[in-house]
Formats: structure tokens, C-alpha cells, sequence
């Protein structure tokens, strides 16, 4: 018997993801389906306990240290371009942009708000599921002055759908394209509320039509939990005077341009002179 919190794989996916189980659901026949959160993706997923497989402690030690390599060698290279940045303005001080994230989920909001803290960013988590984002995001923003807004959660395509370009099609784009509208009615300018929203396969165009500067996904796929980060460091430590590379932030996430695009914007970190020896 599976429970809530398992970590399992599916046998019709040849077991290439791992998930913890969210929800179990049983009909009235007794046959059992469940809803699986992606371990390191932002993924909802529904599928009959009959197509699952538990994972062992060791399998998913070995499958952690593999995700974390990758973030490791994504991490290292943003470090090692900041410090070079670093050494060529070494008489400044330096404002990195603040961060506003508010997430559908709580555990990738924790993981994303200790990522950012140890970029040395300053940053924010509200959760709130993604049909509530709408609704609130007009109120945080009065009370949570920022620089990036990141709108995240969980999506997906729909089995059985076949219009991309249907709302009807997803999850949740529908809500993340009002959560946009809303933040730009609250600030119309791309480069004064820079933007980030979407999840897995999420609606790509029409995120971006309704404002944001970056979204989720060109091509339908699945996007790791830190791609959002990745973006919003380079954006949160470009200078303000600067205009950040689309092809160049892209380079810094874990799935790249099928994952995640979006458009030219304006660098959120302010210089300041002299700097201080206390």
C-alpha cells in the first residue's frame, strides 16, 4: 500500500522522474489513482497506483545527487561571472534587485527563498495556490514593495487536449496570465516590476502577452524548480544602466530556451559610490 509522501516513479514513463505522492484517491470499484508532485519539477501529475514504482532510499540519494550536480555547476558559473563583474567595479557598492516570489507550493518556495538568501538576495515567499494568485496579487505588491515578481507553481498540458493555444488546455496558465494582468495594472512598466510566471508546460505566449518579461514554456516542457532563480539572479545583479541578454540569462537554466524564454529587460541592480569601510 502506497502512502501520502512516498516517492514512486511510473512505470509508462520508463521511470525517468521521480515523485512524492500528494494525494491518493480511491472509486468506488476499490481501483486506486493518486496525484504526484515532481521532486525536483514543477509538475503535477495523475496516475493509477497500478503504474507506480517505490523508490529506495538509495535511488533517491542517487537521484538527488544528480539533480544537485546540475544545480551545483549552474551555481559555480554564476558565482564565478559575478565575482569577475565584482572585481571590475571594486570601488562600488552594490544593490542587487529585491524579490518578491509568490508559489502554489510550499516546499519549492522554501527551497527557491534559501537559494535566493544564498545568492545574496534579498527576497520574499508568499504561497498561495495558483487560482488565489489573481485575487491577492494587486494587495501584496501594495505591501511588498519589489523589484522582480516571480509567479510560480505547478501546470501542466492535459492529457487528451490539443489546442496549445487553449486556456482550456492547462492546468493553471489561465491563472498566472490574470496574475500578470493584475501586477501590470498595478505597474504598467516591464523594466519597473520585472516579471517572471509559469510552471511546467505552461502557456508561453499568452504569459507573455499579458506582460511578463520572462515565462515558462516555449516548448511545453518540463522546467526544474530553480529555472526562476537562475533568471532572476542575472537579473537581480545586472546594473540598472544595462540591458540583460535573452540569450545569455537563458544560458544560466537548467532546461534553456525549451524551458523557459522571454524578453529583452532591464538590469535591477542599483551601483552605489563610495563604498563604505565599515
Amino acid at each position: 500500500m502506497f502512502q501520502v509522501g512516498d516517492i514512486v516513479a511510473r512505470l509508462s514513463h520508463e521511470q525517468d522522474l521521480f515523485f512524492n505522492i500528494d494525494q491518493i484517491h480511491v472509486n468506488y470499484n476499490g481501483e486506486g489513482s493518486v496525484i504526484l508532485k515532481g521532486l525536483n519539477l514543477r509538475l503535477l501529475a495523475d496516475a493509477p497506483v497500478s503504474d507506480l514504482v517505490p523508490k529506495s532510499p538509495v535511488e533517491v540519494a542517487n537521484y538527488e545527487r544528480e539533480d544537485n550536480k546540475m544545480i551545483y555547476q549552474k551555481l559555480h558559473k554564476l558565482t564565478c561571472q559575478r565575482k569577475v563583474d565584482q572585481d571590475d567595479q571594486r570601488e562600488f557598492f552594490e544593490i542587487p534587485g529585491r524579490v518578491l516570489q509568490m508559489d502554489g507550493d510550499q516546499d519549492y518556495l522554501n527551497q527557491c527563498i534559501k537559494m535566493y538568501r544564498q545568492m545574496g538576495i534579498e527576497a520574499k515567499g508568499i504561497c498561495k495556490s495558483e487560482i488565489e494568485q489573481p485575487r491577492v496579487i494587486r494587495k501584496i505588491l501594495q505591501e511588498n514593495p519589489t523589484d522582480i515578481l516571480v509567479l510560480t507553481g505547478h501546470d501542466g498540458f492535459i492529457s487528451g487536449k490539443r489546442d496549445f493555444h487553449s486556456m482550456d488546455s492547462y492546468r493553471s496558465s489561465r491563472y498566472f496570465v490574470e496574475s500578470v494582468q493584475e501586477a501590470r495594472r498595478f505597474q504598467h512598466n516591464r523594466d519597473a516590476l520585472v516579471i517572471f510566471a509559469g510552471a511546467c508546460q505552461s502557456n508561453y505566449e499568452a504569459i507573455l502577452s499579458a506582460g511578463a518579461n520572462f515565462a515558462s514554456s516555449p516548448k511545453r516542457m518540463l522546467i526544474h524548480a530553480f529555472d526562476p532563480v537562475f533568471i532572476v539572479e542575472r537579473i537581480a545583479f545586472t546594473p540598472t544602466d544595462q540591458i540583460v541578454s535573452v540569450k545569455d540569462i537563458l544560458m544560466h537554466t537548467i532546461t534553456g530556451t525549451d524551458g523557459v524564454g522571454g524578453v529583452e529587460t532591464r538590469g535591477q541592480m542599483r551601483r552605489g559610490y563610495p563604498r563604505s569601510p565599515y
